[in-house]
Formats: structure tokens, sequence, C-alpha cells
């Protein structure tokens, strides 16, 4: 007799388990539509079952004119907190103004009303030349300090720029340096 156990019954060799053929490898997109198709069975059930738990609680009809108004007039962006210092809360408000009002190149102002940096201290600083010729040496310094000292002038600075972005923050970083120079 050989050594392949027989079965009792039938005195035949008892069938030899195979090991589980490997599964098949699903793609990228054949496991995320398995995912997606999971998904959408179980936000299926989670819809039924809350329309069904929620069946008993009466509620009322809902008129939309009611609820859906236009827009809020909140009018414009409230002033931030000014510095202490008076050339430091200029830039500040030169800064505000730049972002509210908008920005500008080759003109202290546009015919849209936008000011460029220098524009934007002079409207800002209400007249007063010398806190503005104070403002426009710091904003000049700022400027040096981060792109280098061949910069000769604000409106050069300003007008090299196809955006106001830079410009901007730039006037903002001028306001936080004359209030660390208590300016």
């Amino acid at each position: 007799m050989s050594h392949a156990a027989l079965s009792p019954a039938t005195d035949h060799p008892a069938p030899t388990t195979r090991a589980p053929a490997p599964p098949a490898t699903l793609t990228l997109e054949e496991r995320l539509a398995l995912v997606v198709a999971e998904m959408t069975t179980r936000l299926d059930e989670a819809a039924v079952a809350y329309e069904v738990n929620t069946a008993h609680i009466p509620t009322e009809p809902v008129n939309l004119p009611d609820l859906i108004t236009g827009p809020l007039d909140t009018g414009p962006a409230p002033m931030p907190d000014l510095y202490p210092t008076p050339v430091a809360a200029l830039l500040q408000r030169a800064h505000h103004q730049l972002l509210t009002g908008g920005w500008c190149k080759d003109a202290l102002v546009d015919e849209d009303g936008s000011h460029c940096m220098l524009g934007a201290i002079r409207i800002e600083a209400h007249g007063d030349t010398g806190l503005e010729a104070v403002a426009a040496a710091v904003l000049l310094d700022a400027v040096r300090r981060r792109f280098g000292d061949h910069i000769d002038s604000v409106p050069s600075f300003n007008d090299a720029h196809g955006s106001g972005r830079v410009p901007t923050r730039m006037v903002e970083q001028a306001a936080h340096l004359a209030d660390t120079r208590g300016l």
C-alpha cells in the first residue's frame, strides 16, 4: 500500500488540499473603484438609518425667503490697532490703505484711486511732510535690508513690481521696523 492516506469510506486516496491561489493583483484604479463602491453603500445605509431614526421628530416646513438673504453691508474693513509711535502708525495706515484701496505703479495715485507705496504714505501723512519723509526713509531702509543696497528709491522699487503683494508687505515690514526703532 502506498503512503497516501486512504479515505475511510471509499478506500481511495483522500483529496489533497491545495494552497489557495494568491489573490489577483488589482490596479490602483480598481482598488479605488472598490473603495468608492463600499463608501457609497455605507453612505446609503447611513442615510436610511438617519431617516428611520428621525422619522418621529415633528418638523415644520421652512420658508426659504426667511432664511435666504443678501450679503450684509459690513462697510469698510476695520482699521487694525495702531502702533504707539507716529512713524510706525503712519506706515501701518499706509499698509491698510494699500490693502483696502488698492496698489498701483508708475503714479502716486491712479485713475481708480489706487496708490503706490509713497502715495499711500503721503495720503496717510495728511500733509505732515516731516513725518512723511521719515516714513519713506524707514521704508527704503526696510526694502534695502530685504533686497539689497542697489535699490535707489521707494518709487523705483514700487514700479519694479507687477503686483502689489511685495510692495504692500514691505510697507508692513517697515511699520514693524519703525516701531522697533521707536519712531
